[in-house]
């Protein structure tokens, strides 16, 4: 059996590396489609200055993209390192997604990067707006396919377990990237990375208006982002109750974690504002409430409960009986008792038998586990609570602040007022704010990653059995590592961002933009 400690901090080292590869995403993500946007305009316009801004923001882009390479590689390679029975168990279908990926996404638009950097003069117009447009394409296809892979371990549909390989093999390849999960999850999160690159955009350019340098490039930009960003945060609204209402339906323990929502209530449930979940006594102190809201977002109706995480618990608890119902008669079929009628026994149980596995961390042998065991397991058998009420509370009011930003910033632009000098404090808010959709990003991969806990694979493989057999001082060493080696591309990015952005047009030497003029 794998110690605790192992399986934490292998846990703890795969969010490290993919906290810090998604401070880079977001921005390729929403960036690729607004240099699509610019150089439409400078197709359709012939104006130099659309050219330009193509040409500017796809320097950072292109910063940006370059780390985004680096620190997502070594994510695969964990699930191999460090996840080596989780890769056994379910390779046959999470292998798929990833493998696409890398043949069509990546080679796309690693392919085509170096044609839209250096093909400027090579190419017509035409030509190298196509090329930008699959760059765009590559890296939105890139996330399609990693999200197809990540919606499978929350919703785990076209594949079954295998007693004879004894592991999950794909049964219907059409169900795994067609599985509404991931196909929510992958519209959820690209659109917050199009906020990510709107607000970065907008916020660029809003102080290149505060310093009055570069004008007309910088109200274009600024224009762009605003229409950009505020469509972009309608459809993370959107799609984001979508996304709530399937997680309702599928993953009922995080949408009761999310909520804090300890008892089923006689629907339509209260939404919970704020409050301070007690997982240890199952309830949540000085909750703030609103009457019927939760019900009706979540379920859509005014006669469906949400279950509560006590009855969930309760349901649980049955779960593992059932599923060691279901681990016995496997244990009697690997020693070759294959009479129908322990096939009829597993068959009947075989869909809890994950349950009966998330016994193994508190009763090592399955067979001889008490009640108080059962008892322990099912109450562990739910999310960490604190964590994700928070975060999504975290997320959802910068989401609905992000709104509030694009609306102005559209308005002022309609309203040709962005000028006025009482506008000045909007413009320092939109230049403080480009850090916030990475925190509301972040906070969304911890309620989506946290709110599956203690599952690897929801229903079907718990996180503690998923780990390789590594000693604990070789992940210190490693966590180490990463934690050193990613702080200085971090701090490698922000100088370089940094400096490109002071410099902005200008950067390009065309001789038309502020520091050049200036000499």
């Amino acid at each position: 059996m794998i110690s605790s400690e192992v399986v934490d901090l292998s846990r703890l080292q795969f969010a490290i590396t993919a906290l810090y590869h998604f401070l880079f995403v977001p921005l390729t993500l929403g960036l690729s489609w607004l240099l699509v946007i610019m150089e439409s305009l400078y197709v359709m316009t012939h104006k130099q200055v659309y050219k330009d801004m193509s040409r500017f923001w796809a320097k950072l882009f292109g910063i940006n993209f370059a780390m985004g390479v680096v620190t997502g590689i070594t994510l695969e390679f964990q699930f191999g390192t460090n996840w080596s029975y989780y890769s056994h168990y379910v390779g046959d279908i999470f292998g798929v997604p990833l493998a696409v990926e890398g043949l069509m996404a990546f080679f796309l638009e690693s392919t085509f990067v170096g044609l839209m950097f250096f093909g400027w003069n090579r190419l017509s117009r035409i030509g190298h707006l196509i090329v930008t447009f699959l760059v765009a394409l590559g890296s939105n296809l890139s996330a399609l396919w990693i999200l197809i892979a990540n919606g499978w371990m929350n919703h785990p549909v076209g594949a079954a377990f295998n007693y004879k390989t004894m592991r999950m093999e794909l049964t219907n390849l059409s169900e795994v990237m067609l599985n509404p999960v991931a196909q929510l999850k992958f519209v959820h999160t690209v659109s917050a990375g199009y906020v990510t690159a709107a607000m970065f955009v907008l916020g660029v350019s809003s102080w290149y208006l505060l310093k009055k340098r570069d004008i007309t490039f910088a109200w274009r930009s600024f224009a762009i982002a605003a229409a950009f960003g505020l469509a972009s945060t309608l459809g993370v609204i959107v799609l984001g109750d979508e996304s709530g209402f399937t997680i309702g339906k599928v993953q009922k323990e995080k949408l009761a974690a999310i909520e804090s929502e300890w008892t089923t209530e006689p629907p339509p449930a209260t939404f919970t504002i704020f409050g301070l979940p007690n997982q240890d006594k199952q309830r949540t102190d000085y909750a703030l409430r609103i009457p019927y809201a939760l019900g009706l977002i979540a379920t859509r109706s005014i006669d469906e409960p949400v279950i509560g995480l006590r009855d969930l618990i309760s349901r649980n608890e049955q779960r593992i009986h059932d599923g060691i119902v279901a681990y016995r008669a496997l244990q009697k079929m690997k020693q070759g008792d294959i009479s129908d009628e322990t096939h009829a026994v597993f068959d009947a149980h075989k869909k809890n038998l994950g349950y009966g596995l998330l016994v193994r961390r508190y009763a090592p042998d399955v067979l001889n586990v008490t009640n108080a065991q059962i008892a322990e397991t099912a109450k562990h058998s739910i999310p960490p609570v604190t964590p994700v009420f928070w975060s999504f509370r975290l997320m959802v009011g910068l989401g609905i602040l992000f709104f509030i930003t694009f609306l102005l910033a559209f308005w002022f632009c309609a309203t040709r007022s962005l000028a006025h000098q009482r506008r000045r404090w909007f413009l320092r808010w939109c230049a403080w704010a480009i850090p916030l959709p990475w925190l509301a990003s972040e906070c969304g991969w911890i309620v989506a990653e946290m709110g599956r806990q203690p599952w690897t694979i929801t229903g079907v493989l718990p996180t503690f059995s998923s780990a390789s057999s590594l000693a604990p001082s070789d992940l210190y060493l490693s966590i180490s590592g990463f934690v050193i080696f990613y702080t200085a591309l971090f701090v490698i990015e922000i100088k370089l961002m940094f400096k490109y952005a002071k410099l902005g047009p200008s950067s390009l030497h065309t001789g038309r933009y502020y520091h050049e003029q200036l000499h």
